[in-house]
């Protein structure tokens, strides 16, 4: 069971959600819009594991209170949005989401989604390459950038990066496979970990998200390379 904040303007909606979430074992609070939402946060009266939030919302839109609560941590969110062309899907991972799912919402994937981002914010994201001898972390070099594997810390030139959990999964995937062409498909089932219930659009998404937060050299500009029509290809300096 997860406690969720369920962010939908629309009362009708919302209170559907509600029971039908709450039917899937999940303890749902309801929240009318963005700015009532980041108060309840705000207050910790009710830990939450995981946030559903409306992208169209009066006041503060969707958009900008993920924006705060990405600020603020690393608290799951998923985008619940009937704008799903791909540069919505863009601006919502910009702006710090994990996932996003579209209208009309059908509880069941909604739920599967839930519960693949919670899989997701977990420490065990991989198994740590440790030497049990010397007890030492292994660090994985991307040329600039370095990733502890125990401690999931992400550094380019030494400065920590902040990733999203999702964004450090799919480092860690490009970082155990490098020259290999992974797929988008093969991504969705490693990170995303819901297969044929995702969107392959997430994955590009989230790939141009990790590049611009991982690729700053001018010598060397990318990291991540397109494979067209496949999928993608770290390839180490």
């Amino acid at each position: 069971m997860a406690r969720l904040l369920l962010v939908e303007d629309d009362d009708g909606l919302r209170a559907a959600l509600v029971l039908a979430l709450g039917g899937l074992g999940h303890e749902v609070l309801g929240s009318p819009d963005g700015d009532d939402a980041l108060r309840v946060l705000a207050a910790g009266a009710r830990q939450v594991d995981c946030v559903v939030l409306d992208v169209m919302l009066p006041g503060s839109d969707g958009f900008e209170v993920c924006r705060r609560i990405r600020r603020a941590g690393t608290l799951p969110i998923i985008m619940l949005t009937a704008r799903s062309e791909p540069i919505d899907v863009v601006v919502g991972l910009e702006c710090g989401a994990d996932d996003y799912v579209a209208k009309p919402v059908e509880p069941r994937v909604l739920d599967a989604r839930i519960k693949a981002v919670l899989r997701r914010v977990t420490p065990a994201i991989g198994a740590p390459a440790v030497d049990p001898a010397s007890g030492s972390t292994e660090v994985l070099e991307l040329g600039a950038v370095r990733i502890d594997t125990r401690a999931m810390i992400v550094t380019r030139h030494g400065d920590r990066l902040e990733l999203t959990p999702t964004e450090l999964r799919l480092l860690l995937e490009f970082a155990l496979h490098p020259g290999q062409v992974l797929t988008r498909q093969v991504l969705l089932d490693r990170v995303w970990d819901y297969g044929y219930l995702g969107d392959s659009r997430i994955v590009d998404a989230c790939v141009w998200r990790l590049r611009a937060k991982t690729e700053d050299d001018p010598a060397r500009p990318v990291l991540i390379t397109t494979v067209r029509g496949v999928g993608y290809r770290l390839d180490l300096p």
